[in-house]
């Protein structure tokens, strides 16, 4: 098989020539209209929930503003996980939606969640 390919292209140097100049011709249109990012977006969608409150403990503040805060979060429509820290005078929540997910819905949809929840002044 390999015999008759060298024959080809010996008897018909023109067309392998032709051949071979359209496919260079091809790959530098294509590599000069790829699109590359030095740095691709590969973040996930999420939201972060910092508060502040001075003079409570880790366990008072998960008590009184991260678990109310988590216990929001859960179950709203693209919600992946919901993580979160509670340290002295401190809560961080992070919600992590769905890849696809729309930055600014997750951003509306934690907001009105949000306005739902009863917390300390």
């Amino acid at each position: 098989m390999i015999n008759r390919i060298i024959e080809f292209s010996v008897k018909n140097r023109l067309f392998v020539f032709m051949a071979t100049a359209a496919l260079v011709i091809f790959g530098i249109k294509s590599f000069q209209s790829l699109s590359i990012d030095a740095v691709p977006d590969i973040t996930n969608t999420q939201v972060q929930i910092n508060t502040q409150i001075g003079g409570l403990i880790p366990e008072e503040i998960e008590r009184m503003i991260t678990f109310p805060i988590e216990y929001a979060m859960n179950g709203m429509p693209g919600v992946e996980t919901v993580r979160s820290i509670s340290r002295y005078g401190i809560s961080q929540v992070t919600v992590i939606f769905e890849d696809d997910f729309d930055i600014y819905k997750a951003r509306q949809l934690v907001s009105e969640r949000l306005g739902t929840i009863d917390l300390p002044d």
